[in-house]
């Protein structure tokens, strides 16, 4: 897909295509990366006490990476989306 159509979707879009392809294909690293970002996202989006709790339970972490293109959050992780998605034009 290309860079100007991905920059146009809404980040739950983003979030939705970027996960299901990398859990389609395995791509462990990618879900590993999304999980050490998603802190500091919940931060810029004006979320910190959740970030603290991120930082201590990996479950909440995972719980996380299911639903995070939604809100502020999704909009704070599109930049991650839209670079693993131009990495992967098949997604």
């Amino acid at each position: 897909m290309e860079a100007e159509k991905l920059e146009s979707l809404p980040a739950k879009e983003l979030h939705d295509r970027a996960v299901r392809y990398a859990v389609r294909h395995g791509d462990l690293g990618f879900l590993w990366d999304l999980l050490k970002v998603i802190p500091a996202a919940e931060v810029a989006s004006g979320h910190e006490d959740e970030a603290v709790n991120d930082l201590s339970k990996v479950s909440a972490l995972l719980s996380d990476a299911v639903a995070a293109g939604e809100g502020r959050l999704g909009e704070s992780l599109r930049p991650i989306y839209i670079d693993y998605l131009n990495r992967h034009p098949d997604a």
